[in-house]
């Protein structure tokens, strides 16, 4: 451990530094106008694997953004460790919100922010810099390989191609993953499940052109108010979703389930303040923990209709749209949720507008064995980095490709995040505190010596 701590402390300028210059790639993957610096992002990291040691470094050509992929295989009668990450962002937008510019990182408060800077830029670059560590100071223990892409953020289709084409270019032991969070820094802890996802877009009609809200106001249904009375409805007194057949497969924690996953350390009081909000909001009868990350959702991402520019226009739309995520649990399939969605969504739209849903991207749930070789690993890294042993937790997020690395290639993914629920993930001022950043660097290497000792 003191040798990893002399390694950081003597690089830690270069190794901020570095991260910067990732950082300061506008890889957004949601807007095609940022595709060249998509690929500019994609050429960078690839040159960081080659100068941080890796053989056999390409990037890989998909239908959308790049794949980049490198390897070190120093004996194969060892481990193999496939570490996964993306280098593609969330938009910035809304950019007036930003107090410094997205995609130039500014430290304040020993914080880095910018759009990328938890999410997962700072949280894979700490993956190639450890292994970089693990290189120059001859300590590497079993073979690595880097998958990073440019997809994860609009759902990763391209990657579930590119995994079942190469299946044994991609042949491991475990796949390690750093794009989570832990409770705190005091609170270390590894995530044990993550969510899945059903992500959509509605449309709702009415009449064949924006109207005169006088002229034609209450004789003619408004699609905006029929589009709120709708999303409205999905939800009942008890915050309960109520499209039909939305909970059949969910299966409900133990007692004891229960228990375990809420004797992690919590503030509501802290929760409440670091939002500036009075009062939480969920499914009643369920504790913060266990909405978050163990029982599904529906929640509207975007809602929008008519005129919404400066100062008045007084029209009753034609048209009004809403973004909506539902995040899944175990045992719930994207694929049928989006169906019930829909049919439900169809069913109740009155006679007086049309409605369209069209599906974006989805994922499965996932929940990863505390008892494999790997989560003992990670057990052992943190205690040792952190001196304290970590709590098991679940995450509210999704990352769709774990359940496609379970599937096709055989192998679990243990989930080893450093950022923090408060890093504000694809908000305005996103932010990495950097002793994350540097904790993860020293962090990681353990991991694969304890992964080696114990295989």
């Amino acid at each position: 451990m003191e040798q990893i701590k002399q390694y950081v402390e003597q690089h830690k300028q270069r190794l901020l530094d570095e991260l910067f210059d990732l950082l300061r790639f506008p890889s957004v993957s949601a807007d095609p106008k940022y595709k060249q610096d998509i690929l500019k992002t994609a050429d960078f990291v690839a040159q960081k694997f080659r100068d941080a040691g890796a053989d056999k470094v390409e990037i890989c050509e998909t239908a959308g953004n790049p794949i980049v992929y490198g390897e070190k295989i120093i004996d194969t009668s060892k481990p193999t460790v496939l570490v996964y990450g993306h280098y593609d962002v969330q938009p910035p937008d809304p950019l007036e919100l930003w107090k410094t510019p997205p995609f130039e990182p500014t430290i304040r408060d020993g914080k880095i922010y910018a759009r990328g800077a938890c999410d997962d830029k700072g949280q894979f670059y700490m993956h190639v810099k450890a292994f970089e560590l693990m290189m120059q100071t001859n300590t590497l223990p079993c073979n690595i390989k880097f998958m990073i892409e440019g997809e994860e953020e609009v759902g990763s289709s391209n990657l579930s191609i590119f995994v079942k084409a190469n299946k044994e270019r991609l042949k491991a032991d475990v796949v390690l993953i750093s794009d989570t969070s832990m409770i705190s820094m005091e609170h270390p802890s590894l995530e044990t499940g993550l969510r899945g996802l059903s992500y959509l877009e509605v449309e709702v009609t009415g009449p064949n052109r924006d109207l005169h809200s006088g002229v034609y106001g209450g004789a003619v249904a408004n699609p905006a108010t029929i589009l709120a009375k709708m999303i409205a409805s999905m939800h009942d007194e008890n915050n309960h979703i109520t499209i039909p057949g939305f909970y059949d497969k969910v299966i409900d924690l133990t007692e004891a389930e229960r228990k375990a996953l809420n004797d992690a350390p919590y503030d509501e009081s802290e929760y409440k303040k670091d939002l500036e909000i009075d009062e939480l909001w969920g499914e009643k009868g369920y504790t913060t923990f266990e909405r978050t990350g163990t029982r599904p959702t529906l929640e509207v991402n975007g809602i929008w209709g008519g005129y919404i520019g400066e100062g008045a226009k007084t029209v009753l739309p034609s048209k009004a749209h809403a973004k909506i995520s539902m995040r899944l649990v175990p045992n719930q399939s994207s694929e049928e949720i989006t169906k019930l969605f829909t049919d439900h969504f169809e069913k109740i739209a009155p006679k007086s507008v049309k409605v369209k849903v069209t599906p974006h991207h989805g994922g499965e749930p996932v929940v990863t064995p505390t008892d494999s070789v790997a989560y003992r690993a990670a057990q052992k890294a943190i205690a040792e980095s952190f001196g304290k042993d970590p709590i098991p937790t679940r995450g509210g997020g999704s990352i769709p490709i774990v359940a496609l690395f379970e599937a096709e290639l055989g192998i679990k993914t243990v989930l080893m995040g450093f950022g923090l629920d408060s890093d504000a993930l694809h908000s305005p001022n996103e932010k990495y505190d950097i002793y994350n950043y540097y904790k993860g660097i020293e962090t990681i290497p353990l991991f694969h010596k304890y992964f080696a000792e114990l295989s």
